[in-house]
């Protein structure tokens, strides 16, 4: 059990290189979670076992055909062909889709949008399976990670130490968590205006956060729920991590969050849930040596940074730490490097580096490699990687 991160520019076949690894997790029955930002993980269903022209020709670019002054059947049937004697030169035969077709069940879910398989999001605001006794640090890390989340998409920047906005709605979560009771946001919003806390710190409510201000965060809160496409959030297969990975007769499977049509702040705002609710499921688990299930997030730009806090890196910090332990891998990829907390990728095991855009990539890359080998207590000879990395060609990668 390791964590990876994939590095190399548009055009380097990282995504190639990493949907491999993923059809070769799914034939070893590795159940995985993949966030999909851009939506080119998608393709992982696009298996045609028979490689019949007629499999590949509602997916063809209608544009390419006609630039090579092909009719769409006829390009469906040359790249049939391509892939026929692609997958023969390096000894794969059909029977390896059909294999990998057997293997797990994919799907494609669309957070805020009935495309493809909603998602609820209220199972994220219900009071987890762990015990406060136990769990109370990774509780009110999960909280923290909500609430910012939350906030983020109402537009506030919240700092969990300094923002009234924050310490309410975390007191809030807390008190209703603390009893086992779940929060939905209606819940949540009659709770901002009538608090069931009535002490924050040395202060009462009141003090702290007087009742009109109170209700401007009410309305914000309102304003997310009276959206006339929100309701799509609360609909379809809830955020529950068991069933994301297997179904109910216990088959693998490959769940991939495609997010490329949210803004921003929805996508960290989902992104965020997500990922504290594999937290939660994580350390459910008992602990283990072998690969139990992986979580996948290609184009980690801007949810990984190296000096700004989103809400979303914080969890993902977590896991990079502690779910090793528990059998759980996550692979991070980017054609960002600079974009990339290489201090929190320390527990990053392997890394899979392609053909790079610039010089200031590349150092970058090779300061990650340094810190990282570093604290795993080797030395990596620097220049000898910088000839490596510099001489790569297109879907060449340094596996190190």
């Amino acid at each position: 059990t390791t964590h990876a991160v994939c590095v190399g520019m548009t055009g380097s076949g990282k995504t190639g290189l990493c949907i491999d690894l993923l059809e070769e997790a799914a034939i070893d029955n590795v159940p995985a979670i993949l966030i999909d930002p851009k939506g080119d993980i998608t393709n992982l269903l696009l298996t045609f076992p028979d490689l019949r022209p007629e499999d590949f020709e509602p997916w063809v670019n209608v544009d390419d055909a006609r630039r090579k002054d092909m009719s769409v059947g006829e390009y469906a049937r040359s790249i049939a062909d391509t892939w026929r004697k692609g997958l023969a030169d390096w000894e794969e035969g059909p029977e390896r889709i059909l294999m990998l077709k057997k293997s797990a069940d994919f799907c494609i879910y669309t957070p805020g949008s009935d495309a493809g398989l909603p998602v609820s999001i209220l199972a994220s605001l219900k009071a987890p399976a762990l015990s406060w006794d136990e769990d109370e640090e990774l509780l009110r890390e999960q909280i923290q990670g909500t609430v910012s989340a939350l906030l983020g998409l109402v537009g506030i920047e919240a700092d969990p130490l300094r923002s009234r906005e924050h310490i309410l709605l975390s007191n809030i979560f807390e008190h209703f968590w603390r009893q086992g009771q779940d929060l939905d946001l209606t819940r949540l919003i009659t709770a901002v205006q009538s608090p069931p806390v009535r002490q924050v710190g040395a202060f009462d409510v009141d003090t702290f956060f007087p009742e009109k201000e109170r209700f401007g965060l009410a309305m914000s809160l309102n304003n997310i729920i009276a959206a006339p496409g929100f309701g799509t959030w609360l609909q379809g297969e809830p955020l529950d991590i068991s069933s994301l990975l297997y179904t109910s007769d216990g088959k693998p499977r490959h769940s991939i969050f495609y997010i490329a049509h949210l803004s921003e702040a929805e996508r960290m705002f989902f992104v965020t849930l997500l990922l504290e609710q594999i937290i939660t499921w994580v350390r459910q688990q008992s602990g283990t040596t072998s690969l139990r299930a992986l979580l996948y997030f290609d184009e980690v730009f801007g949810f990984f940074p190296p000096v700004a806090n989103p809400p979303s890196k914080r969890p993902l910090l977590t896991l990079l730490k502690q779910a090793r332990a528990f059998g759980f891998g996550v692979m991070l990829t980017t054609q960002n490097p600079v974009d990339l907390d290489y201090k929190g990728l320390s527990n990053a095991g392997t890394w899979f580096i392609g053909k790079l855009q610039t010089d200031q990539d590349k150092a970058r890359v090779l300061d990650g490699l340094q810190s990282a080998s570093a604290t795993a207590g080797t030395a990596p000879d620097r220049s000898q990687l910088d000839r490596i990395i510099s001489a790569l060609g297109s879907r060449v990668f340094l596996l190190h």
